[in-house]
């Protein structure tokens, strides 16, 4: 790994080598911003709500929950994006079941937010509790693989659980709260490796794992990419990429309407995120996934560069508060804080180290991006 003082950086965001795939042309400009520019950019538009296109979804999504206790799914982990479009599925006249998924590292704020927006908009909240057990034996797996992607089993049992939900019951539409306005710059993979991939949440558990997985749930990109959408008929919907969407108005509406508690960085609603992309991440591999949020909201017109650039002086996490999240971590998963610190220390590893479905999830990014269903980043 580079030193951090000498990386290349973007002229235009915020991305620099440590994307170790990053290319910059002539100008200093990173593919990162081209990708936006050419092919995110000219189909979405980030100041106009597309009203045809959101009025016809919820016409279909209407019709087809007639006579239904509820007409779609939101999955919602208590953060700003998905906050918001339970807000917005309300006040256009949905009834979505709103699912949540503990798997066990929720924040108190993140509970708070979930209760006070369900409770005020009168909406259904089902929450599915992930057999701890297991959960922790998984989560230990991976940080003995000694892969950057240690949040994999916490978002593989949110996806799992809520696609085998929406099959159970016959949802045709999952609503997420995925969108162009905060996300059109990507994690690379190499920082964050596909958390659907079950190939490798199988192949690292049955390498480093205690019990065996009896009730995790699993599922695989071609069960939920192409069986449940194109067999089942079941779909994942990203309304926010329909409308003009703003981070900071958006948190404030939530703020003045839902007294929404505000976190401090996107996906700060779980302990473990928060641990992971504040510490572990760039302190074990250098990866700052601020790099990629604030690239995103520059591209977006909603931070600028230098405005980032500032903020990136500073860690990420509180040095403060960084020993009690260590040992509140350690605590959680039955470690010492000197056995977490062992795995902090032992060698770097990648997604490439084990068995993968890689090639599956190229060839199908090329299929995508080709139909035109596919705007997002290169990633």
């Amino acid at each position: 790994m580079k030193n951090k003082k000498n990386l290349k950086i973007c002229v235009n965001c915020v991305m620099d080598e440590s994307d170790s795939s990053i290319i910059f042309d002539h100008n200093g400009v990173c593919d990162h911003c081209y990708t936006f520019y050419k092919k995110t950019e000219p189909q979405w538009k980030k100041d106009i709500s597309d009203d045809s296109k959101i009025n016809s979804l919820v016409k279909k999504i209407k019709d087809e929950g007639k006579n239904k206790d509820f007409d779609c799914i939101i999955g919602m982990s208590g953060g700003i994006d998905s906050s918001y479009l339970t807000y917005l599925a309300s006040k256009l006249g949905l009834r979505p079941l709103v699912f949540h998924v503990d798997a066990g590292w929720n924040s108190q704020k993140a509970v708070n937010n979930i209760e006070k927006l369900v409770d005020k908009l009168k909406l259904d909240l089902y929450t599915e509790v992930i057999d701890w057990e297991e959960m922790k034996d998984l989560q230990l797996s991976f940080f003995k693989s000694g892969v950057p992607h240690i949040d994999t089993p916490q978002d593989h049992a949110f996806f799992a659980t809520m696609y085998k939900f929406a099959n159970k019951y016959k949802v045709k539409y999952i609503l997420t709260g995925d969108n162009y306005s905060t996300e059109c710059v990507r994690n690379p993979i190499e920082w964050m490796y596909y958390q659907s991939d079950s190939t490798q949440v199988k192949d690292i558990h049955n390498l480093f794992g205690q019990i065996p997985l009896k009730k995790f749930p699993l599922t695989n990109i071609l069960w939920h990419k192409f069986y449940l959408p194109y067999l089942k008929g079941i779909k994942v919907y990203c309304p926010l990429n329909l409308i003009r969407y703003e981070k900071e108005e958006a948190t404030q509406l939530l703020v003045d309407n839902f007294e929404f508690q505000r976190y401090p960085q996107k996906h700060f609603e779980s302990r473990f995120t928060r641990f992971y992309e504040s510490y572990w991440l760039p302190q074990k591999f250098g990866f700052d996934t601020r790099k990629v949020q604030y690239s995103s909201l520059i591209l977006t017109g909603q931070m600028t560069r230098d405005e980032a650039l500032e903020l990136l002086k500073f860690p990420a996490f509180d040095p403060e508060t960084i020993k009690e999240d260590f040992k509140y971590i350690a605590n959680k998963l039955d470690i010492s804080e000197d056995q977490l610190q062992i795995y902090f220390d032992k060698k770097n590893k990648s997604y490439r180290d084990y068995k993968n479905q890689m090639w599956i999830y190229l060839l199908g990014a090329k299929v995508l991006r080709m139909l035109g269903i596919e705007k997002g980043g290169k990633r």
